[in-house]
């Protein structure tokens, strides 16, 4: 088999793995738990960080924590960094979970000391934002970032849980929309009523992650999540419970999902765009879609974690990958939404002298809206639900009573 599509079908499947689901497991509810023992930080004055900043200099080493199978296997982008900046990297696949990343995380950084990394990356969300709020990361230098700058795109440097990027730049994203086996479903989906619809009684799948099922269920009911409030939680649940008191669900899934639908024990469900693309890419019967009412864009970041020892060289490389080629090439091992819009035209250009089915796969990916969403698609994406600690506790028994039923 082509190489490219065997990586291809194989590799975000691990990255997007049970792992990403965090509290979806009682170790990781506790570690999660556990680790809002800290009193919130107040936000840095300008002259700190300049200061802070003014003090550090390039010290020829970075250390990159990161999720499996997120880095192509020759480590091309990080060799041809340390080519261009002769600063030597050790790369690190140590992050399996983001809750359970941060329960080991937190005592170390409360305790002030160094975790051993220069960059750390994490999905938007719960533990992200304790990481923020307690003071365990770096704001970073934008004057050290002109190609994120330069090349990010616009979307990427407007998230809503982190404004204007004051500690994360993003690594890359995914989208939350609804898969279908096409076998058994033959009529177009277009709206996320359809998980809701009897007429597919025990053939639909949904997620078991709070937060992922929590924005469907506000987003079917016309709320957006960025802006809800606990009786907009608490709608969202009451439809949720219905739907499965009704039977319609078959099951609530991890990553399994996508292994469910493939082969039809489910024939609409929850779905992530990096694994039907996989799965697309392999011939299998899937397709995917951003309802008409809305789906969710996470988006995996990079940060500096406090007590880095070489925050100088991480940001030298946070901004390196900001650079389209290296973007691109990165993105074609991922195969996720990539931050830097410049890619799509590059991918293109070398599909054009590829060969037999490096040159199909790369077509696909360049036609496919679940790497390169439409401006309509944008547009109907919302980011999860921020949530305070205290919000956590009314929050996620909600959805975890539908879901662990």
């Amino acid at each position: 088999m082509n190489p490219l599509l065997l990586r291809g079908m194989t590799q975000p499947r691990t990255r997007r793995d049970v792992f990403r689901l965090a509290g979806a497991s009682a170790a990781g509810l506790a570690l999660a738990a556990c680790g809002v023992q800290g009193q919130k930080a107040a936000p840095p004055k300008a002259d700190a960080v300049a200061d802070y900043w003014a003090s550090q200099k390039k010290n020829g080493k970075v250390v990159f924590a990161n999720w499996p199978e997120y880095m192509p296997e020759d480590k091309g982008p990080l060799e041809k960094f340390k080519q261009d900046t002769g600063i030597a990297y050790e790369y690190k696949e140590v992050i399996q979970e983001n809750a359970e990343f941060f329960g080991k995380a937190d005592p170390v950084l409360r305790a002030g000391q160094s975790l051993g990394y220069d960059i750390v990356v994490m999905t938007n969300g719960i533990q992200l934002q304790h990481m923020i709020e307690l003071g365990y990361v770096v704001p970073l230098d934008h004057a050290k970032l002109p190609n994120f700058q330069a090349n990010a795109g616009q979307k990427y440097k407007e998230r809503s849980y982190d404004p204007g990027n004051k500690y994360t730049v993003p690594y890359t994203s995914g989208v939350t929309g609804i898969a279908y086996n096409t076998e058994f479903v033959k009529e177009e989906i277009t709206s996320i009523e359809s998980l809701f619809d009897p007429k597919y009684k025990g053939r639909v799948g949904m997620m078991a992650d709070a937060q992922e099922i929590a924005n469907f269920g506000m987003i079917a009911l016309g709320i957006a999540p960025e802006k809800s409030t606990e009786a907009d939680w608490r709608k969202a649940g009451e439809k949720l419970k219905a739907q499965s008191d009704a039977g319609i669900v078959r099951k609530y899934y991890d990553q399994s999902y996508i292994d469910a639908v493939s082969k039809g024990d489910v024939w609409l469900t929850m779905a992530w765009s990096g694994d039907v693309f996989q799965r697309q890419l392999a011939g299998e019967p899937v397709k995917f879609v951003v309802p008409a009412e809305g789906g969710t864009i996470w988006t995996d970041n990079m940060l500096i974690p406090k007590g880095a020892a070489n925050p100088v060289d991480a940001l030298m490389l946070m901004d390196y990958l900001y650079q389209p080629a290296v973007a691109a090439e990165l993105d074609e091992y991922i195969q996720y939404v990539t931050p830097v819009p410049a890619v799509e035209e590059l991918l293109r250009e070398k599909a054009k002298t590829a060969k037999g089915e490096d040159k199909k796969a790369l077509e696909d990916m360049v036609k496919s809206p679940l790497m390169f969403p439409s401006e309509a698609d944008y547009a109907k994406l919302h980011n999860y639900t921020q949530l305070t600690t205290q919000q956590e506790q009314v929050f996620n028994p909600i959805f975890q009573s539908i879901t662990q039923a």
